[in-house]
């Protein structure tokens, strides 16, 4: 009998698993892959576009591309969970599953910070650094204020990277002089699980004069003050504000009854959740791990391999080892990494790496092994 896996989500987690599974049983494995949406795009690529480095277009990898054995992709969007019955109700049908895996990623909570939807500029989504890519280049004097409204959020490095990349095209038009450039967050420092990490970011800030405000969030937006109301009381005017939006599991998900805090609780060491057949990777979890997809990645291996084992008879996999590296723009063509380990030693610790053209191409391979080993290309 062939087993039916559905999984939820074709983010990183989603198409490492599914790709995994069709690698090792092809034909002998019913895998039903959804999403939403009919493209994915890197998370990283969401700042060239905003910076106009390139198009939202170019960046988007179309889900019609995947052509892999046992497996079959469908743009549905999910309207109910029944993890119990491991059973997935969409806008087009019903689905039944033998395994569930939850791999739906974090949603952007704009109502929980008033006044972010009328007042503020989110670039966490395709379509706001779609349309910062417009505003930008118009922003010549003032002050910046870029704002992190809750934690955990994901790809932690992303709004320091952000912070220094404006930076550079303020210089670039000859206008930073006439600029001003705050970077809030609520973590104590812009990496915490590298000390190291955060002081080359915290010295890149300071040589280009960007004011860093730590352990603070934004709890409101007054867009008819223009003004970044901060959760000590405190406030920043700005002339121009760009969000990190609140995370949450999806709505669904919530509904389902799976999620505790906002999101779904697993075993991190094989990512099972409380109910039998159901497994949840990625951003949707508290797994212990940063939200960012590379970890996304392994937690889905780890799905992968036990399932394989299972059904062919081998060896379980290890644990869970929550390792993974994420790149870091530093700015001037300069791209840094941090070697992340949250759950094999007995502190999570984060190995930095200063920028080099060698990480500058190896940032590139990343992206491009993936694309060609998820979607042939």
């Amino acid at each position: 009998m062939r087993r039916r896996v559905v999984i939820l989500g074709a983010g990183f987690g989603g198409l490492e698993l599914s790709t995994m599974l069709s690698e090792a049983l092809g034909e002998g494995v019913d895998v039903t892959l959804i999403d939403k949406s009919d493209t994915f795009v890197f998370g990283f690529s969401k700042l060239d576009v905003m910076f106009g480095r390139t198009s939202a277009e170019s960046v988007r990898l179309h889900y019609r591309d995947i052509a892999k054995p046992g497996v079959r992709v469908l743009r549905e969007t999910v309207t109910a969970i029944d993890p119990e019955a491991r059973r997935v109700t969409t806008d087009a049908g019903v689905h039944e599953a033998d395994v569930l895996v939850v791999a739906l990623g974090a949603d952007y909570d704009m109502d929980a910070t008033p006044g972010l939807a009328e007042g503020g500029n989110e670039f966490y989504s395709v379509a706001g650094a779609e349309r910062l890519a417009g505003i930008l280049p118009s922003f010549s004097a003032g002050h910046a204020v870029i704002g992190v409204c809750d934690a955990p959020f994901k790809c932690p490095p992303a709004p320091s990277e952000c912070a220094l990349l404006l930076h550079d095209e303020l210089t670039a038009r000859g206008v930073r002089e006439a600029c001003r450039i705050t970077f809030v967050i609520p973590l104590p420092t812009p990496v915490p699980p590298s000390p190291e990490t955060s002081a080359a970011l915290t010295r890149s800030f300071a040589e280009r004069d960007i004011t860093l405000v730590t352990g603070r969030r934004v709890s409101a937006i007054d867009p008819t003050r223009s003004v970044a109301v901060l959760d000590d009381g405190s406030e920043l005017e700005f002339d121009l504000f760009l969000g990190v939006p609140k995370h949450r599991a999806p709505d669904v998900v919530i509904a389902s009854g799976m999620a505790e805090d906002d999101y779904i609780p697993v075993e991190s060491a094989t990512l099972q959740t409380r109910f039998p057949g159901v497994y949840a990777v990625g951003d949707v979890t508290t797994a212990g791990v940063p939200k960012a997809g590379v970890f996304a990645e392994g937690a889905a291996r780890v799905v992968a391999q036990s399932l394989i084992a299972e059904w062919q008879g081998g060896a379980a996999p290890g644990p869970y080892d929550g390792r993974g590296s994420c790149y870091i723009e530093f700015g001037h063509g300069r791209v840094g990494r941090v070697d992340i380990d949250f759950l094999s030693g007995p502190e999570r610790t984060g190995i930095f790496n200063a920028p080099s053209a060698e990480l500058v191409a190896e940032k590139e391979l990343f992206g491009s092994s993936r694309r060609a080993r998820w979607f042939g290309s």
